[in-house]
């Protein structure tokens, strides 16, 4: 288990310009909960004019809460978003959220994960709906105000008000999910059940429960982020990247990035280059 967050800005597109605008970092969650959570996430901003950030989502749930300016702090369950995240941010306003392991809400949730994929929905008084505690999540006081120690404190005391019941698929799907984020060598979903001597039948129904998503989805998900990472770094050679992430051909990587992105690769790289001077 990590004893620090993660340090890369995988999936955060422009990644530069969102660490100009806002303040930005992550936090570890309690040794108990970290099974579970990848890592808290806080975001404050004081802006003179809107700013829109663009993110394509992990295979991962993330708890949200928010809070600006004159309004009240709301929060919500965020589903796996299978399109582009667009956020925008204007005035002064702080987030707080929670990046869940892929596999980790599971057992806080207690139901198939895909109920919640491409979904916002509200926290109302009580935790995720199968969950044991019924106390209302904001009734200590809101989230977002005080340190940075002070509200991942408050996430902590809610996750294990919470009461997240150890499931061993649960775990299992964090652990494959988490060895196709680390390891390029796996592009197909069928070669990935044979190394682990599964059904490919299985590994759906497995992920589909437990992270929200499909394996297939997944491994396209880390690789697209991957090479969006490569468009950043300077001048590519896409036929080679495209082949490295297993895709048909460089068509089919374009098609894929920027149907995801909402820009082609070439033109992605090439907005940060006149941006950075790269």
């Amino acid at each position: 288990m990590r004893h620090e967050p993660r340090r890369d800005s995988r999936g955060i597109l422009d990644p530069g310009r969102l660490r100009r605008q806002v303040r930005f970092r992550r936090r570890l969650p309690a040794p108990a909960l970290r099974p579970y959570v990848e890592h808290y996430w806080l975001v404050d901003w004081a802006l003179t004019e809107p700013f829109d950030q663009h993110v394509v989502p992990h295979p991962a749930v993330n708890m949200v809460f928010q809070s600006r300016e004159g309004n009240p702090e709301t929060g919500e369950i965020a589903g796996i978003g299978t399109g582009l995240f667009t956020v925008t941010l204007h005035g002064v306003g702080r987030t707080t959220g929670v990046q869940f392991r892929p596999g980790g809400f599971r057992p806080f949730w207690r139901r198939p994960v895909a109920e919640l994929t491409g979904q916002r929905r509200p926290l109302a008084a009580g935790p995720p709906p199968a969950g044991a505690a019924t106390a209302d999540p904001f009734a200590a006081g809101p989230v977002c105000p005080g340190s940075d120690d002070d509200r991942c404190r408050r996430l902590d005391d809610l996750l294990t008000a919470w009461g997240p019941v150890p499931d061993p698929l649960a775990a299992e799907a964090t652990a494959l999910v988490e060895e196709i984020r680390a390891d390029r060598s796996i592009l197909r979903v069928d070669d990935f059940a044979r190394r682990h001597a599964v059904s490919t039948r299985r590994l759906q129904r497995l992920f589909l429960d437990h992270v929200g998503v499909g394996p297939k989805w997944v491994i396209q998900r880390y690789r697209l982020q991957e090479a969006i990472e490569q468009a950043a770094a300077g001048p590519v050679d896409w036929s080679r990247v495209a082949a490295d992430l297993g895709y048909a051909d460089q068509a089919h990587l374009v098609r894929e990035f920027t149907a995801v992105a909402g820009v082609s690769p070439a033109a992605y790289a090439r907005s940060l280059a006149s941006r950075y001077g790269g």
